[in-house]
């Protein structure tokens, strides 16, 4: 029955959200759009509840420039001027109320993360996956990036083992507030986080542990 009110609450929230803001939004399309030129959104596949991938929406903040060989800039040096001011603000988010209508994510859970981190969690960090994800989570809202890799998953499962709509109404009320501050948006030196590379405690199949 909960997950039964978590799901229509998400549908209620999420779509009178996109109906408020849709001037809003339509005016940060038209900035990014004139700004730095199309596309207007960043698309890119992530994994979902289960580790089941979609499409993850939000509005593109980075440049495409490229060194001499090709290759894309660092992170930190493809970030647009208004690209930085929507990040700083987590306006680039507001796309991905979309993906919870649809039912890809929650408003709130265990933030979806790379496709290529799949094979690199722990079998107990990938126990994440066993709610589906959201827009933001108890991970954000207690140190957002921050926080290591380690911190985020342990709060991480910390939400999945303790999952409640008072939790989830506590996490949202604090969102509001994080984002108004605009406290932990990237991790020292990073744009947002340095790539996860794998756990500590992660078991490698042929190991002795």
């Amino acid at each position: 029955m909960s997950l039964f009110v978590k799901r229509f609450l998400d549908i209620i929230l999420s779509g009178g959200t996109l109906l408020f803001l849709s001037p809003l939004m339509a005016a940060i399309a038209l900035t990014i759009g004139f700004c730095d030129g199309p596309p207007v959104l960043f698309r890119q596949t992530r994994p979902g509840y289960k580790g089941r991938p979609f499409t993850l929406l939000k509005f593109r903040t980075m440049t495409d420039t490229q060194d001499a060989r090709g290759s894309f800039l660092p992170d930190a040096e493809r970030l647009s001027t208004v690209g930085k001011l929507f990040r700083q603000l987590s306006l680039d988010e507001l796309p991905q109320l979309w993906n919870v209508l649809r039912g890809d994510l929650s408003l709130v859970g265990p933030r979806p993360l790379l496709m290529r981190y799949m094979d690199r969690y722990s079998p107990n960090q990938a126990h994440r996956h066993d709610v589906k994800p959201g827009i933001t989570g108890w991970a954000q809202i207690n140190g957002r990036n921050i926080l290591t890799w380690e911190e985020k998953f342990t709060l991480d499962l910390w939400y999945v083992e303790n999952w409640c709509l008072l939790l989830d109404f506590r996490i949202l009320f604090q969102t509001a507030r994080q984002v108004l501050t605009q406290r932990g948006i990237s991790f020292e030196g990073y744009a947002t986080m340095p790539e996860f590379m794998g756990s500590r405690d992660r078991i490698v199949p042929g190991s002795t542990k």
